[in-house]
């Protein structure tokens, strides 16, 4: 039996209907966990806390897109790890936009 590269796998295997759905959900313990941090750090008596409340939404989100990007490795889902990769440099960028702009 032939073996196939890994490139070739993920630019021939088509992504499952339900991943939309599956990402849509993947959302809401994110969010939840969101509210906590941001009520939670509010109530807090720190001195950067601009600071504080963007670098830990920016690690959710990073958290949440490694996991999509691992998820898109895993199923040979090449569309799913490039909007992810992708995702990840813009939420890095606008971070480091966010704390230029605060600072």
């Amino acid at each position: 039996m032939v073996q196939q590269s890994k490139l070739k796998k993920m630019l021939s295997t088509d992504r499952d209907a339900n991943e939309v759905q599956d990402w849509i959900f993947s959302l809401t313990p994110l969010g939840i966990a969101f509210l906590f941090f941001h009520f939670f750090i509010l109530r807090m008596n720190i001195p950067d806390k601009a600071e504080v409340m963007v670098v830990g939404i920016v690690a959710g989100i990073l958290g949440l897109q490694i996991y999509w990007v691992i998820r898109g490795w895993r199923k040979n889902h090449i569309s799913t790890v490039l909007f992810g990769l992708i995702s990840i440099a813009l939420a890095i960028g606008g971070a480091l936009l966010a704390l230029k702009l605060i600072s």
